[in-house]
């Protein structure tokens, strides 16, 4: 894909995510995870997480986030929990096992990307990451 056929496609999925139809804003969450790194396509993919009109939004948007598998994923769906009501939280920690506690290895990737954000700067990531890191070291390997 050329530069530019890559910035008419974010162009696109910036505009469908303020889509009236929750199916839209849930596919463009999970196909606008893989611009999470573009300033803009951040702050949209934000506002997804914390879709007030439909949690199917926030934990599709999640669990994308979360399958890229790095740090800028997982903090971007941490830092969702600081605004967060009780239902999109619960939607936001139903998506953590659903895209990463697939297998034991899988246990070991997010439990690596946690330790690293235990000292992030900001303090709710900092606070969720040992959240979510607590189970993953226990012996029994429970969920987060």
């Amino acid at each position: 894909m050329t530069r530019s056929e890559s910035r008419d496609e974010l162009d696109l999925l910036l505009q469908e995510a303020t889509s009236a139809s929750w199916s839209v804003r849930a596919a463009t969450g999970r196909r606008l995870a893989a611009f999470a790194e573009v300033p803009e396509a951040a702050e949209v993919l934000q506002r997804l997480l914390l879709d007030a009109r439909d949690t199917f939004v926030t934990q599709e948007t999640a669990e994308a986030l979360l399958e890229r598998w790095d740090a800028l994923g997982l903090r971007m769906v941490l830092t969702a929990f600081a605004d967060a009501d009780d239902d999109t939280a619960d939607h936001l920690d139903a998506a953590i096992p659903n895209a990463c506690g697939r297998s034991e290895e899988d246990g070991e990737r997010l439990a690596a990307l946690c330790s690293a954000l235990t000292s992030d700067t900001d303090s709710v990531v900092s606070g969720e990451a040992r959240r979510i890191l607590e189970p993953l070291r226990r012996p029994d390997r429970s969920s987060p």
